[in-house]
Parts: C-alpha cells; sequence; structure tokens
C-alpha cells in the first residue's frame, strides 16, 4: 500500500498499435541490457500526462476530479503520431522511450489536471513513496527531482510525452537514436492512476476508467 505520501502518475493507456511498438522496442533493449525491465503488468506502458507527490489520504478526491477532466477532454477521439525515440540520461543507463506529439486537448486537460492536484501535493517526498520490490537498486539520481519540478520543467511547452520502453547503455541508445524512426498512429484506449516506479514506470495501478 502508498504511504502517507505516494508518487502518482495520472496517464493514458495506448491502444495495441503502440502497445505493439513499445514490446519490440523493449525486446531489443533487453537483448541490449538484460537487467532491464520487461514492459508487464507492473512496468506498464503508458503516456504519463502529470506525475505529482499528493497527500495519500486524498487519492479518492484526486480520482474524482481526475475523472471529471478527462472525461470532459475526450481522448478516446485523438489521433496521436509517434515520431521518434529518445532517452533520460542516468550515469551510463538511459531510459528509453517513444516520443508523441502532443496536441491542444491534451495540454488543456494537462492543465486543468494539475490545477485540481494542487491542494493535495507535496513539494518533496523520499524514496517511500514510490513502489519499489525487496532487492531493487535505489531510485536512480534526479527521479524525485524531476517529480518535484513536473509542474514547471515537463509540462505546458516544455511537455514530451513519451512511452517508456526500457533500459540500455547510453553509447547503444545513441546509436539507437541516430536511426531512421518510422513514424505510427495509434488512439488511446484508457486512462488510468499509478504509482510510480523508477525510471517513471508504472508500477503499482490505483485506478483506472475505460475510455471506449
Amino acid at each position: 500500500m502508498p504511504g502517507s505520501i505516494t508518487a502518482i502518475d495520472i496517464l493514458l493507456e495506448p491502444d495495441t498499435t503502440m502497445m505493439r511498438h513499445a514490446k519490440a522496442a523493449n525486446a531489443r533493449l533487453r537483448e541490449v541490457f538484460p537487467k532491464g525491465f520487461s514492459l508487464d503488468e507492473t512496468h506498464r506502458p503508458h503516456l504519463t500526462t502529470v506525475q505529482q507527490f499528493v497527500q495519500t489520504a486524498h487519492l479518492e478526491e484526486i480520482y474524482e476530479r481526475a475523472e471529471k477532466i478527462i472525461a470532459d477532454a475526450k481522448p478516446a477521439d485523438w489521433v496521436l503520431k509517434a515520431f521518434k525515440y529518445y532517452y533520460l540520461p542516468a550515469n551510463d543507463l538511459g531510459g528509453a522511450g517513444i516520443v508523441v506529439q502532443p496536441n491542444d486537448a491534451w495540454l488543456k486537460m494537462q492543465m486543468e489536471l494539475l490545477e485540481a492536484l494542487a491542494p493535495f501535493t507535496v513539494k518533496a517526498a523520499t524514496n517511500d513513496a514510490f513502489y519499489t520490490l525487496p532487492g531493487e537498486p535505489e531510485l536512480v539520481p534526479g527521479m524525485i527531482e524531476y517529480i518535484e519540478n513536473f509542474a514547471t520543467d515537463h509540462s505546458g511547452k516544455n511537455f514530451v510525452p513519451h512511452v517508456t520502453v526500457g533500459i540500455a547503455p547510453r553509447e547503444y541508445l545513441d546509436k539507437m537514436l541516430a536511426e531512421p524512426f518510422d513514424e505510427f498512429t495509434f488512439n488511446v484506449d484508457g486512462a488510468s492512476v499509478y504509482q510510480l516506479g523508477d525510471y517513471g514506470t508504472a508500477r503499482n495501478h490505483l485506478k483506472s476508467w475505460t475510455l471506449r
């Protein structure tokens, strides 16, 4: 169960087209770096909209507010385009993802969610806010800071939506990013709230809404 502070991700669930691409990229990275994670029920492929540290006691109220905002935005009607790979460096490794172009409706939904969560957010947190299993390594450097600064540094004009696909050495990821990327379009099937794990992974399912 989450503690008194929970690192949450309000996210969109991509359709089977994106899932197929994400799993193929994950398998490729696992061949290079077998210690990396597999995409599974505790590493759910997703599109982050908002990441925040929140007071666990107010999760139910957060769900209620988020549900209305997401329903009004109608993300099931969107057609989204994936157009490149990227990675977030962490020492000699990187967390790789498939980058997606945001649209105006998504940015508006993100702003409304951040405003709705504001009364329940906590500026600082510790590793206890994240979902981890015994024996897993410490969080990568910068993970806590990333979420603390999400509203200012990673939203709006700075928003880079992506589906995290795995971990690999940066040297390999640099070569991967230099390759041509076959753009594709996809849809959104659902929306959820997860407790975050390392590398911004969706680890612990908390709430879901079906959009179709």
